[in-house]
């Protein structure tokens, strides 16, 4: 039996997932990784441990399966997208640390773009609104502050990837430099329209296209990973953004088809097909899909805090001691009596795109309790994606009926319920809710002839549970409301320099 390997790079760890032909997880294998914040708001990783856990997951996953490197057919790769990495070509040694997608310190940078007038030329060109989010301004502030940089770029020596380019460099030993259009498509420099780096927004953040990956399908055979690494050669033969992917292998693959990930943030994309949609209510739109022939589309929307509020619950305020034990909490009492929490830690996303919004809790009487906070948590997430579940339907103009969910905190009965609650429509639960991994697998599978087509992929899907709206909708309505007013308090919090 052949196996498909996908490697799931998140935010917080790195992971691998062994599929079989039906679809299946045979083994899956995780570690998380450091989490620095040298400033408030700055947010960074260290690209060689990334590489090293990454490295280590996917040995650890083949031993556990007892596998060798002629049973893996491919290699796929999903990453967390944003997240910018520069290295020297010749020894492979990144020059600084990566900055992480959620990284806020060039905000300064995004606000003279926009003072200057080409906000709407990015917006145009890219489909994305102007953020310190994206990698672009980050690109540019490690050219301008690591010593010697910007230098060494212009002399063509230094790469730069987001971790699906980091990962399949290392992978090959550095002999290929590829991205995918999804990825491409989030750094703030790829037209989405030319499907080419735009040389117009390259000249406006000063980066040399030499850095830059060529950028190739998401489904297709980039090369193959160095010997000695697995004891053989395996293809890596697809790649994407952990979102895009996550959409895929929800099987969301006809416009008007849409999902929901609850992982370390939220992410809610729709698949809008072979023309691009132009947002007015602060979605992006974005690559679904690269295939040989074609790429697909997506709106989103972003939220950067979602299962990082209990992940802030449980390291920093140590309320809890598990993810397990914040649903636990929440269960004890029926609301959250009055208390909203906005986690607003790193900015708002969509629909705010606040990058000056800090995090609040408003609404604490005496009687507040732990269990209030929790549940406070768990309905912050899913408050935010009712926001952008407001936007996309505006944006798309169609009839939304179901949303299908997937990733870590989706497994939460509690929150499914919350969800489908205020949005008013079923919440579809796969039964194998790693979908992101699933999706990057599929993406390779498709490359490698593991799968015919999409529609040997659709049979794969099931579902394990549907929830139905059951609370009364004048008592979500008047709950979200009050989300409204806490959002309010929230931003502008930061005073600009």
């Amino acid at each position: 039996m052949k196996y498909i390997m996908a490697l799931d790079q998140g935010t917080t760890s790195s992971r691998c997932i062994l599929f079989d032909h039906a679809g299946n997880i045979c083994a899956s294998v995780q570690k998380e990784f450091r989490q620095i914040f040298p400033q408030p708001g700055w947010v960074e990783h260290n690209a060689a441990e990334i590489w090293d856990t990454t490295l280590e997951v996917s040995r650890a996953a083949m031993d556990k399966l007892g596998v060798t490197a002629a049973d893996i057919a491919a290699i796929g790769i999903t990453n967390q997208r944003e997240t910018s990495v520069i290295w020297d070509k010749a020894t492979g040694e990144p020059i600084a640390n990566a900055i992480v997608w959620q990284c806020r310190r060039t905000a300064p940078i995004i606000d003279k773009l926009v003072a200057e007038g080409y906000g709407d030329m990015i917006r145009e060109k890219t489909g994305l609104v102007p953020d310190a989010y994206f990698s672009g301004s980050k690109i540019k502030w490690l050219l301008d502050n690591v010593p010697g940089a910007r230098e060494r770029a212009e002399r063509g020596e230094l790469l730069f990837g987001t971790i699906d380019t980091w990962l399949i460099w290392k992978l090959t030993g550095g002999r290929v430099h590829v991205t995918d259009y999804t990825n491409a498509s989030r750094t703030m420099l790829f037209n989405i329209h030319e499907l080419c780096w735009d040389k117009a927004l390259l000249e406006l953040l000063d980066i040399p296209e030499s850095l830059l990956p060529e950028v190739k399908p998401s489904s297709h055979v980039y090369g193959k990973t160095e010997f000695e690494l697995y004891g053989g050669e395996i293809p890596i033969a697809g790649a994407g953004g952990d979102q895009q992917c996550a959409l895929f292998g929800q099987c969301c693959f006809e416009p008007g088809t849409m999902k929901n990930t609850y992982g370390t943030g939220c992410f809610m994309l729709m698949n809008t097909g072979r023309e691009p949609v132009k947002s007015v209510n602060g979605l992006v739109t974005s690559i679904a899909v690269g295939f040989e022939d074609h790429v697909e589309y997506a709106l989103e929307g972003s939220i950067f805090v979602a299962g990082a509020a209990v992940q802030w619950l449980r390291d920093e305020l140590g309320l809890i001691s598990s993810s397990h034990e914040c649903d636990e909490l929440a269960e004890q009492v029926a609301d959250t009596g009055g208390v909203y929490l906005v986690p607003a830690f790193t900015g708002l996303g969509a629909p705010y795109w606040d990058m000056y919004a800090r995090g609040c809790v408003v609404g604490i009487t005496r009687g507040t309790t732990r269990k209030h906070l929790a549940r406070a948590v768990l309905e912050s997430i899913a408050y935010q994606v009712t926001d952008l579940m407001t936007c996309m339907r505006q944006d798309a103009g169609l009839e939304i009926s179901l949303l299908r969910v997937d990733g870590g905190a989706s497994v939460s009965d509690l929150m499914m319920q919350l969800q489908a609650d205020l949005l008013r429509i079923p919440v579809d639960r796969p039964a194998m809710v790693e979908t992101t991994a699933f999706g990057a697998a599929s993406l390779a599978g498709l490359a490698a002839g593991v799968w015919r087509d999409l529609d040997e992929l659709r049979t794969l899907r099931r579902s394990e549970r549907i929830f139905l709206p059951g609370r009364d909708q004048y008592d979500c309505e008047a709950a979200y409301r009050g989300w409204k007013r806490a959002v309010a308090c929230a931003q502008g919090w930061v005073e600009k320099a």
